[in-house]
C-alpha cells in the first residue's frame, strides 16, 4: 500500500511540475540532439536550446540541457580522459571558470524574450564560423586557450552553446578529429560543474527542470549512445553536414516569430 501510495505521490508531482504543452516535441528534439552530440562531442545545444526556448523558454531548457547531458554523458568521460590532451583541456577551463559564471548572469537578469532572439542569433553565428571551414591554425597558446574558453564559457553559461568556438579552436592544430572530440568531451565535463554551481546560485533549478530530465534523459541518452556508434561507423563529412542542416533548421524554427509552429 505504501508503494502504491508513493508511486501515486510520485506521479502526481511529475504531471503537475511538467508543462502544460510541448513535452513530447522535447523528447523528440532530445534525442535528435542526443544523436548529435554522440557523434562530434558537441552539438546538442545548437539543436535543443532553440527548438527547446520556443516551447518553454531559456531559463528552463538551458539548466535541462544541463542536467539531461551531465548524466548521459558520464560514460563518455573516461574514454575522453584518455584520449585527450588533458593540458590543453585544463588551460581552457581556467577561462571557462570566469566565462561560465557571467553567462549565467545574463541568463537569469535578461528578458526571456529577448534572450531568446539572442541565442537564435548566436547559434546562426556560430554555425556559419562551422560551415565556412575556418580554423585556427597558429599555435596554441595559454593566453589564448584561456581566451576561448572564456567566450565559450560565456556562451555555455547563457545558453549552453560552448561548442563551437571551442571546437573551431581544436580543429585547426594538429590534432585529429578523434583527438578533437575526446578534447570537446573532456572540457565540457568539467566546465558542466562550473555551470551546475553557477545555476544553482542563480536559481535557475526549478521542479520542472528534474520533471523534464526525468522524461527526457532516457531519449537523450538513446540518442547519444546511437550517435557514439555511428561515430565509428558514418563518414564524418556526411553526419557533419546533417548536423549543420538540423543546427540551421533549429536556429529558425526557434526565432519566436514562429511560435506558432511549435506551440
Amino acid at each position: 500500500m505504501s508503494a502504491s501510495l508513493s508511486f501515486d505521490s510520485f506521479s502526481s508531482w511529475l504531471v503537475s511540475a511538467l508543462p502544460d504543452h510541448g513535452v513530447y516535441a522535447l523528447i523528440f528534439f532530445a534525442l535528435i540532439a542526443g544523436l548529435a552530440r554522440g557523434f562530434s562531442g558537441f552539438g546538442a545545444a545548437l539543436i535543443f536550446i532553440p527548438l527547446g526556448g520556443a516551447i518553454v523558454g531559456p531559463k528552463l531548457i538551458s539548466p535541462v540541457l544541463l542536467v539531461i547531458d551531465g548524466l548521459a554523458t558520464l560514460g563518455m568521460i573516461p574514454d575522453a580522459w584518455r584520449n585527450s590532451n588533458r593540458r590543453e583541456v585544463f588551460v581552457m577551463i581556467a577561462g571557462a571558470a570566469l566565462g561560465v559564471p557571467a553567462g549565467t548572469a545574463v541568463l537569469t537578469l535578461m528578458d526571456p524574450l529577448l534572450l531568446r532572439w539572442m541565442i537564435c542569433a548566436v547559434a546562426i553565428c556560430l554555425l556559419a564560423l562551422l560551415v565556412s571551414g575556418w580554423r585556427y591554425h597558429g599555435e596554441p597558446s595559454a593566453p589564448l586557450s584561456s581566451g576561448v574558453g572564456l567566450l565559450a564559457g560565456l556562451f555555455s553559461g547563457a545558453a549552453q552553446l560552448g561548442g563551437p568556438p571551442v571546437v573551431a579552436y581544436w580543429l585547426g592544430g594538429k590534432s585529429d578529429f578523434q583527438r578533437v572530440r575526446a578534447n570537446v568531451i573532456f572540457y565540457f565535463s568539467i566546465s558542466t560543474i562550473f555551470s551546475t554551481i553557477s545555476y544553482y546560485v542563480g536559481g535557475l533549478f526549478v521542479q520542472a527542470v528534474f520533471a523534464l530530465t526525468i522524461v527526457i534523459l532516457p531519449a537523450y541518452a538513446a540518442g547519444l549512445y546511437g550517435g557514439s556508434k555511428l561515430f565509428g561507423l558514418a563518414k564524418e563529412s556526411t553526419f557533419r553536414l546533417i548536423c549543420y542542416l538540423l543546427i540551421g533548421a533549429s536556429a529558425i524554427f526557434g526565432l519566436p516569430v514562429l511560435d506558432s509552429i511549435l506551440r
